[in-house]
């Protein structure tokens, strides 16, 4: 009986196993819920700077993709997960990346969305970054983007033109690590 119920779990096994992706030591999900829908992981690697790894960074998509101008132009569910795996991390240095990246997303035209930059840095980073937090930006095209801490939903920003410029930060035409920016992307 013993040995059946170990054949059983054989299946079982694999396909957790399956369920899951490693990211330079780091296990992130193949799947994350977007809404009412359930993402798949399209690819991801891990932020450094300096040669110290700062966060592991992934893309979700409804259908595989390799083209950024595309996905960043699609008003479709989509969402990047970032889990902090360094305690170089923390609020003010990420407000200053995350600064950063809106103007080299927007080619230095953040008046558009400054006042929802603004808000998503001050709402949505008001808490400690602490190695270990995953914050999802999920972005739903009747919604706008939310922001989760940990599971939790922090905020909600409206407009595509907003998603365009926040998911820029990673796959824009000049990116804060183009290397990656083509992991994300599969390549």
């Amino acid at each position: 009986m013993n040995r059946l119920v170990f054949l059983f779990c054989i299946p079982l096994l694999q396909l957790a196993a399956s369920a899951q992706t490693k990211i330079g030591g780091i296990v992130m999900p193949n799947v994350t819920p977007a809404g009412d829908a359930y993402l798949k992981l399209n690819g991801g690697g891990i932020r450094e700077k300096f040669f110290i790894d700062l966060y592991v960074c992934v893309l979700y998509l409804n259908e595989k993709s390799s083209d950024g101008t595309k996905i960043l132009a699609d008003d479709e569910a989509m969402a990047i997960k970032i889990r902090v795996i360094s305690g170089m991390v923390d609020n003010e240095n990420f407000e200053e990346a995350l600064r950063e990246g809106f103007e080299k997303s927007t080619d230095g035209n953040t008046a558009p969305v400054k006042d929802r930059i603004e808000r998503i840095i001050k709402e949505g980073f008001k808490d400690d970054i602490k190695t270990g937090d995953i914050y999802d930006l999920v972005y739903l095209p009747a919604k706008g983007c939310t922001l989760f801490r940990n599971n939790k939903s922090v905020v909600t920003i409206e407009g595509l033109d907003f998603k365009k410029a926040l998911f820029g930060i990673w796959l824009s035409d000049d990116p804060v690590d183009p290397d990656l920016k083509t992991k994300m992307l599969g390549r």
